[in-house]
């Protein structure tokens, strides 16, 4: 992870950004989101301080994600997933996490 938060473009600094994959178990319920701090994030679905789906359906496992250097390009990332098809989104899991593994322990 970029420790400064961002990347200078002339004079202004853009924000990281993340996409990620929450589930409550292997092939089961997934949320797709998108943030500029995967640990905060992560935690806060792991202990249900999120209201809504994540917290609803215990997705609450992070087994994806994908970094970006600008958060308006994982904004982009995010909008084309959340179209894709289920199967192709648990294919994008297993190419990286084949055994489903929490990635929280991998980040924090």
């Amino acid at each position: 992870m970029r420790s400064s938060g961002g990347k200078r473009h002339g004079n202004f600094m853009t924000k990281v950004g993340y996409v990620y994959l929450m589930a409550n178990r292997r092939r089961g319920k997934t949320y797709l989101g998108v943030t500029s701090h995967l640990v905060q994030r992560a935690y806060q679905h792991r202990n249900k301080l999120i209201e809504g789906y994540s917290k609803e359906h215990d997705c609450s496992l992070l087994v994806w994600f994908e970094a970006h250097d600008d958060i308006q390009d994982a904004r982009a990332r995010e909008w084309k997933l959340k179209k894709w098809r289920r199967k192709w989104k648990l294919e994008l899991i297993e190419e990286q996490n084949p055994e489903w593994r929490d990635l929280f322990d991998d980040i924090a």
